[in-house]
């Protein structure tokens, strides 16, 4: 008698709710979330401890997350590269992330999203006075790292890692063979440590549809439909956002007399698998077939484009600098000009080291708030929507670094090639072997995106 073919083993409950993506438990957990605490009303304000554990979990990751990711970031980049093309598009890249978070703050500040909702959880009191801005830049140099990461001083800690990350880079380029060995070692050791953080990340973004359908039954149960108000509002705030953002990018362009048609063309694709991936990394294929189309040499796309991959969040220094001002107009603080400087800062800052790390927008949401001293409360609300923002804000981060990486080409000799006027790179087929690799550049996309669902959320990046 012939063995029946064995059936594949029943996947646990556990298992499935890990395999199932967790865009679709984030947006599934706000829909409940709020059907629940509308219908419901009052009693489902019981579940606001459900909510405080996934906000206390998140402030538990914000310092670890800054020295881990920050001195691996910094540290990646050997100091012979830093100069030439890499001084030039660092500079670019930060640059950029600075005018992006600025156009944030400033499209949200004419709009007010968050304005008149209360947070769950939140009560009424007068908010602690900002110090002046000179002792805030002078306190961005630590006395005692230590000392800094025990009091939260979001800044200083990232001070004292970008040294440690550029020290670190020093070691590793030696020409002393022991502290080059030494300097790989502690590479290691940190690179350890990142993946240490990213497997916690991954647990604490398993917790959040939780914490997520929670915070919103509460926000409804207390307020009623008047919150979907302001998350709309905020929504249009980062799609506005990058699009002024991307007008930047067209007169940067302009500037530098590049063409916009033929860069556009080339860019529309990993534009569009960028928005539908939702991630940086996972659009590099398509982004590095389009650097070739535009006619960018190797030596340059080669370094800029893994690079803006790792630094450059121009979407996300947009959504940032929008989604601190709904969390201040929530929690009824008004930002000084001190706060709103600083934000800028970190929000730059923090883009050399969060890219890449699953769920970015909202640890670098996190790290703002802590510096701005605002409440966590609203941050809840803002990842409820966070995956319709991370789509545009993706897509915006890729732009960015094509325009850095075209620009970067024109301004050194010998790095930009005119491509023919069909536009395909020379040694490829013009009509069905382009189709079908500008698809596999896409698919590859699809697979780094997508993962294993607990892996998905390196996004925004």
């Amino acid at each position: 008698m012939a063995d029946e073919p064995s059936s594949p083993p029943r996947r646990s409950l556990w298992r499935r709710y890990l395999d199932f993506p967790l865009i679709y438990k984030l947006a599934i957990a706000l829909v409940a979330g709020a059907v629940v605490g509308l219908v419901v009303g009052e009693p489902a304000t019981a579940l606001q401890p459900l909510g405080d554990v996934f906000l206390r979990l998140l402030q538990m990751l914000v310092m670890p997350l800054v020295v881990v990711t920050l001195i691996a970031g910094v540290s990646s980049v050997s100091p012979a590269r830093l100069g030439g093309i890499g001084l030039k598009v660092l500079v670019f890249y930060l640059a950029t992330s600075a005018v992006a978070i600025t156009v944030g703050l400033l499209a949200a500040l004419a709009v007010s999203p968050g304005t008149g909702l209360q947070a769950p959880g939140q009560t009424d009191q007068s908010p602690e006075q900002a110090p002046p801005v000179t002792q805030t830049l002078l306190e961005i140099v630590p006395e005692n790292p230590f000392a800094a990461l025990a009091e939260g001083n979001v800044l200083a800690v990232m001070f004292a890692a970008i040294a440690a990350g550029i020290a670190l880079a020093f070691m590793r380029s030696s020409a002393d063979a022991r502290i080059s060995s030494l300097g790989e070692l502690l590479r290691r050791g940190v690179d350890g440590g990142v993946e240490l953080v990213f497997v916690i990340v991954r647990g604490v973004l398993q917790y959040a549809p939780v914490g997520v359908f929670a915070l919103i039954a509460v926000v409804m149960a207390e307020t009623g439909v008047d919150a979907l108000v302001p998350l709309a509002k905020l929504t249009g705030v980062v799609y506005g956002g990058v699009a002024v953002q991307i007008g930047v990018y067209v007169a940067v362009l302009a500037l530098f007399r590049v063409g916009l048609r033929r860069f556009f063309a080339a860019a529309r694709e990993p534009m569009v698998t960028a928005f539908a991936t939702r991630s940086s990394s996972g659009t590099l294929p398509v982004s590095t077939r389009a650097a070739r189309r535009m006619g960018v040499d190797e030596g340059v796309y080669g370094f800029t484009l893994p690079l803006g991959a790792t630094v450059n969040m121009d979407g996300t220094a947009i959504y940032v600098g929008a989604a601190t001002v709904f969390v201040a107009n929530v929690a009824g603080v008004e930002l000084t000009v001190g706060q709103l400087l600083m934000v800028v800062l970190v929000g730059v800052l923090a883009s050399i080291g969060t890219a890449g790390v699953p769920g970015a927008g909202l640890i670098m949401l996190s790290l703002a708030v802590t510096q701005a001293g605002l409440p966590f409360a609203p941050v809840a609300l803002v990842a409820g929507i966070d995956a319709v923002l991370d789509m545009v804000r993706t897509m915006c981060n890729v732009t960015g670094d094509l325009t850095g990486t075209r620009i970067i080409a024109r301004t050194e000799r010998g790095m930009l090639h005119e491509p023919p006027e069909d536009g395909h790179p020379p040694g490829e087929p013009e009509s069905g072997g382009d189709a079908h690799a500008v698809h596999s550049g896409a698919e590859q996309g699809h697979e780094r995106s997508a993962g294993p669902p607990d892996t998905a959320e390196r996004s925004g990046t």
